[in-house]
């Protein structure tokens, strides 16, 4: 979803609930990084089934922005 969007529809408590065990930054700034304002990567994967072959699966462990 787009910056504005998630900023809309999340607030910090969402965030912090989110993020309960990650070490992330957890203010008003971020909130547009918050895991729920990302496509699933297994659906985006899945648009693309046509053109790639997935070989690895990765699994996000911290995410930094700036």
């Amino acid at each position: 979803m787009s910056r504005h969007a998630a900023l809309r529809r999340f607030t910090v408590e969402d965030h912090i609930a989110a993020t309960v065990g990650a070490g992330c930054p957890r203010y008003p700034g971020v909130i547009d990084e918050t895991p729920a304002a990302y496509k699933p990567i297994e659906s985006v994967m899945a648009a693309q089934a046509d053109l790639t072959e997935i070989v690895h699966t990765l699994k996000q462990v911290l995410r930094v922005k700036g």
